[in-house]
This record gives C-alpha cells, sequence and structure tokens, in this order.
C-alpha cells in the first residue's frame, strides 16, 4: 500500500518562507488527487490546499496567495511552498489524496514563531 512521506518542516519566523515535500513509496503521488492538510493542537484537521479532478489548485481562504501547491510527476513529490507565513499556520503539515483515503504519514512540523 501507499506510504506517504512528508519533509521539509522547520521553525520560521512571521513572514517567512519554507517548502514542504510529499513523496510516496509504493505507488505514485499521480494515481490520485493529491492535497495538503495540517492539524494544530486542539483542532481538527483541514484541508489546505490540493488538486481538483481537472488539475487545478484549490486553497483555503486563509493561504490563498501565500500557499502555492505543485506536483512533480517526473521526481514522484507534491510540494506546498509556504510564504509569508504567520504565526496561526503553525501545525503539522500532512499529504493525502483527496478525499484523504491513504494511510497517513507522520507529517512535518511548521512553526512560525519570532
Amino acid at each position: 500500500q501507499v506510504q506517504l512521506v512528508e519533509s521539509g518542516g522547520g521553525l520560521v519566523q512571521p513572514g517567512g518562507s519554507l517548502r514542504l515535500s510529499c513523496t510516496a513509496s509504493r505507488g505514485s503521488v499521480s494515481d490520485y488527487i493529491m492535497g495538503w492538510y495540517r492539524q494544530s493542537p486542539g483542532k481538527e484537521r483541514e484541508l489546505v490546499a490540493g488538486f481538483t479532478a481537472s488539475d487545478t489548485p484549490i486553497y483555503i481562504q486563509s493561504v490563498k496567495g501565500r500557499f502555492t501547491i505543485s506536483r512533480d510527476d517526473a521526481k514522484n513529490v507534491v510540494y506546498l511552498i509556504l510564504n509569508k507565513l504567520k504565526p496561526e499556520d503553525t501545525a503539522v503539515y500532512y499529504c493525502n489524496s483527496r478525499p484523504s483515503r491513504l494511510p497517513w504519514g507522520q507529517g512535518t512540523q511548521v512553526t512560525v514563531s519570532s
């Protein structure tokens, strides 16, 4: 079964940037409509960005203009570029299909703090 591995998180100051990567073992991300999710302490996991069936990127309102999702099928990777980060973006970020049907990976922690 597909196993998802997220990486690229870290501690960054407000206004900073990060690039998250999601790769799949025993499978290919191109086989799925993919998305990025996040979960903050005490909150439910939410979809942050994803692709539609026609490969159009979609974003939740709070990250529009700041986050960018992209995919490199040749490298079997889905990226999430995070710009102009805010403290409220602090969360563990996960990738999964849309809707989320695959086993969840470990996620990657993003902490935005001065």
